[in-house]
């Protein structure tokens, strides 16, 4: 566990047992716990029944003094490059609890290891701090050192095999001389205490961890044991010497006879997914190498790996026995395809499904499995319960077998091509003549000249410019009169002759050339099938220059077969690519056939969190709501701050939508606003137009704004990231400042922008009193408390004893009353407490009406809010003896908690 940093003496400590680093101070050893309180959690993982307990309190001043045992394998104070490591160290001589540590520019000058100790404070001068992406402490590049000094460890990521049990080899103790620590959260399971003995106390430290709301994808270190190596001693050689006569095969191979560092013992739990991570961290520009930080804070630091210190295949290898292995690889489509030929070559059974978090542009296999076109800022949380959660398919992968065409002589070769194909396995598609061409001029100028072409932009204007020139050229025009295509026994050269295309595909997935569908929808043509990525065949398009520029807006190439295998002749060097690898093929023959099928990951399209009974909430029939946008600027400046994000949109107007609508048809009908003379949109403050690169913001699912990719829409509903108003980012938005046309501050808003606009009573009547609105609510009169808010009543009336309208509602169990509160009602209602101290959601929970807990959850209530007595939500469902609501109280309070901590390691 780690203290927040209250002061700049606070200390993290990350002890070992609880796969939670725990800790506290000598304060909290205090009085005897409680017997009957316990921890509980939504689910258990028996593959963590053996990992240790909290053990992080001491009741003596001076451990922190003492060396650490050294089974432990403490690091060399002399040895600076080993204290100051940015990757996680797979060799005999790794340091159990090492730290992993990145360059950091977190504001302010606090310091993990103390005053005490901290060599800057000593200095009085700036220096360089670093922040550990396991544990998250912070600290100056010159205290590092002094962190063994004080024995303070990260969270362990494997144990030791000279151990009994996980506790004996996990153990570390802390003191904290600090009285300015305000708070200690466990780096495991994220669960977070204030540092007062009513709140950590001694129980806690015996139980195990969880390791919180993602356990099922998370591999415990108890999992990962670091082997002794194996002693030869005089009797051992002496056997070897007499062996070495006789000629045995082994019949284990090179790989498996091979002695490693760390072997892995997993306990299989049909509960648990555990997932392997893969990073390019060339990948996106700089994306990779930020987003594995985020992924070390969330997971065990060795199960994720960074592809740049020597591929997949040595971590595959090693976690090949797991049950239910789940993969997830960060990068390009070729990162995937290379991920995809290492299991092949390993022949795991069964072959773990892998899926995909997309990083670059491009990415048409992970648009094909719902998982967009690229990253931009989803919280990394969100995206491993999408791992979690998704769907197993399978895609078929192609063979490419090369040979010479034995028509032609050597002496027609052109000097610059080959006789093999960069690649000879193809998941998306394999394509030759005009679009090959560009993509390899561009990719010979780059190695030619890499300094040129270090700018996306740049690199899409010289895409431009040879597409441009080669169009001028016709260099691919003949391409019909040099090539031989026989799909399943049918020759389509005479069809192709006719056609005269510049370019073929040969395509696997519907999606091409960053996200088009050259296939189409076929429709009432019934000569083909629906395209599938996953049904042995293969589609074979045709493209003129005219249905290739038609492509770029919705247009489709010439659909000539689909077929289960192919050759193809070739009577010239002709530009060729495979899966965006491009190569000039010497005059060939190549067989098209399909090699295999990969087991992948497919993004669900789900709805969020469930009720905890049948009685779930009903989705309405229509949904009206209010549209507003934000500009970048904005989003930039105030995306970690909902309210002053929300104050800065710009209202465009209110939709009417199906009540189980997407994104994908709400797009539609923001889009229509605009077109209506007389609409919302015409009223809206501002008269710039929406531009074509606009998208949805979830507001709802984490702690603050992120973007939705266009190519998720569908995945998404409308009730999963509005709850009365939905909010868009217009790139091309001016911000704020920039628009004098827009309503200064001490304008005259609505309270709340989705409420009704009151109406006007009769004669300037005066609003309702707020005493009506109360007995509506304690009468659970729904159609008389909407009348009176319409009349301008005033949502946010509070009673003598301080008690809202929505405590009201609660009380009665009014579950209609309560929905129109939350969907019309200011959100400072969620949090809103009465004399004692109680919120609505102390109330519901208390009563055990679940299903009014999940709405209020769900709208954004905070579960971390204590009644004068101290207790939580979920401790007054655990006193009403609720052991369900509150086992969903408290997984819902970790995922807030973890939703906090993505702001500290956003992207």
């Amino acid at each position: 566990m780690e203290p927040r940093d209250g002061s700049p003496e606070a200390r993290s400590s990350d002890s070992e047992s609880a796969s939670a680093s725990s800790s506290g101070s000598e304060r909290d050893a205090g009085p005897e716990p409680d017997k009957t309180a316990r921890r509980l959690s939504k689910r258990r993982f028996p593959g963590l029944r053996f990992f240790g307990h909290r053990k992080a309190i001491t009741k003596s001043g001076l451990q922190h003094l003492a060396p650490p045992p050294p089974a432990l394998g403490a690091p060399c104070s002399g040895d600076p490059e080993r204290q100051i490591r940015s990757i996680v160290d797979w060799s005999e001589s790794a340091t159990y609890g090492e730290h992993i540590w990145f360059e950091t520019n977190v504001s302010g000058d606090f310091c993990y290891v103390g005053e005490q100790y901290c060599v800057a404070k000593m200095l009085q001068k700036s220096v360089p701090r670093r922040k550990c992406a396991a544990c998250k402490i912070v600290v100056h590049t010159p205290c590092i050192e002094q962190l063994e000094k004080i024995n303070f460890r990260c969270k362990p990521s494997f144990r030791e095999s000279g151990s009994r049990n996980v506790r004996e080899g996990f153990q570390q103790k802390f003191t904290f001389h600090s009285k300015e620590i305000v708070a200690i959260s466990c780096s495991w399971c994220k669960q977070a205490y204030h540092s007062k003995v009513s709140c950590f106390m001694l129980q806690q430290i015996e139980e195990p961890c969880s390791l919180g709301v993602h356990a099922a994808v998370v591999i415990p270190p108890t999992w990962i044991l670091r082997a002794r190596r194996p002693q030869n001693t005089l009797k051992a050689s002496k056997k070897k010497k007499r062996a070495s006569f006789k000629r045995k095969s082994s019949k284990k191979g090179p790989e498996e006879g091979r002695w490693r560092p760390f072997i892995i013992r997993p306990t299989p739990s049909p509960l648990m997914k555990p997932l392997l991570v893969f990073v390019n961290p060339k990948s996106g520009g700089n994306q990779g190498a930020k987003i594995i930080q985020s992924f070390l804070w969330y997971l065990n630091p060795r199960q994720v790996f960074d592809l740049s210190q020597g591929g997949p295949r040595e971590a595959l290898e090693m976690y090949r026995k797991v049950h239910n292995l789940r993969i997830l690889a960060c990068g390009g489509d070729g990162t995937v395809g290379w991920i995809l030929s290492t299991l092949d070559q390993l022949r795991l059974k069964p072959p773990p499904p892998v899926a995909i978090l997309p990083l670059g542009t491009g990415n048409d296999l992970a648009r094909t499995l719902n998982w967009g076109g690229g990253y931009t800022d989803e919280p990394v949380s969100k995206i491993l319960s999408h791992v979690e959660e998704g769907n197993v398919v399978q895609l078929d992968r192609w063979d490419l077998r090369v040979e010479p065409n034995p028509e032609e002589g050597p002496e027609e070769r052109d000097e610059g091509a080959t006789d093999r194909l960069p690649l000879d396995v193809f998941n998306n598609y394999f394509s030759l003549g005009f679009d090959a061409h560009v993509t390899l001029e561009f990719h010979e100028s780059r190695e030619a000249n890499p300094e040129k072409f270090n700018s996306r932009f740049r690199n899409k204007m010289f895409y431009a410019g040879t597409a441009f020139s080669d169009f001028l050229m016709g260099s691919s025009k003949d391409l019909a009169k040099h090539i031989r295509v026989v799909c399943d026994g049918t020759d389509l050269t005479p069809k192709i002759q006719d056609l005269k295309p510049q370019c073929i595909v040969f395509l696997n997935i519907p999606r091409y050339c960053a996200g088009t569908m050259p296939w189409g929808h076929p429709g009432e043509h019934h000569d083909f099938e629906p395209q599938r990525h996953d049904d042995g065949y293969l589609e074979v398009i045709g493209f003129t220059m005219t249905s290739l520029a038609a492509l770029q807006v919705g247009g489709h190439g010439e659909r000539l077969t689909q077929c289960r295998e192919v050759v193809l002749t070739t009577s010239k060097a002709i530009p060729v690519q495979v899966d965006g690898e491009p190569c000039k093929l010497v005059a060939s023959r190549i067989r098209i056939t399909l090699r295999n099928q990969a087991t992948m990951v497919q993004k669900a399209k789900r709805r969020s969190a469930t009720p905890l009974h049948s009685d779930q909430q009903q989705v309405p029939e229509q949904l009206r709501i209010q549209v507003s946008r934000v500009s970048m600027h904005d989003y930039e400046a105030l995306h970690y701050d909902k309210e002053q994000l929300k104050e800065a949109s710009v209202p465009l107007g209110t939709v009417v939508v199906p009540g189980d609508s997407d994104l994908e048809l709400c797009r539609v009908h923001i889009e229509r606003l605009q077109q209506e003379p007389e609409g919302a949109g015409a009223e809206s403050p501002t008269c710039q137009k929406l531009s074509p690169k606009w998208c949805f913001l979830d507001a709802t699912t984490a702690s603050r704004f992120y973007r939705i990719d266009r190519a998720q829409e569908h995945l998404n509903y409308v009730t999963e990231i509005a709850q009365d108003e939905i909010y868009i980012l217009d790139p091309e938005l001016l911000g704020a400042s920039a628009r004098p046309d827009l309503p200064t501050p001490t304008s005259p808003l609505p309270t709340s922008p989705c409420s009704p606009t009151p109406r006007s009573l009769p004669g300037d009547a005066a609003p309702p009193k707020g005493e009506e609105l109360v007995e509506a609510a304690k009468r659970n009169d729904f159609c008389k408390l909407q009348e009176l808010h319409r009349a301008g009543g005033d949502l946010m009336h509070r009673d003598d004893q301080s008690r809202t309208l929505l405590h009201h509602a609660v009380s009665t169990g009014s579950k209609e009353v309560v929905r129109y509160l939350l969907d019309h009602a200011p959100q400072e209602i969620l949090d809103a407490v009465e004399e004692n101290g109680e919120t609505c959601l102390h109330q519901a929970a208390a009563l055990g009406q679940r299903t009014i807990c999940h709405y209020i959850v769900e709208a954004g209530a905070s579960l971390m809010k204590t009644d004068q007595q101290g207790d939580t939500p979920r401790q007054r469902a655990e006193k009403a003896q609720d052991t369900e609501l509150a086992a969903y109280l408290e997984n819902r309070q970790h995922y807030q908690m973890i939703q906090r901590e993505d702001q500290e390691t956003a992207v």
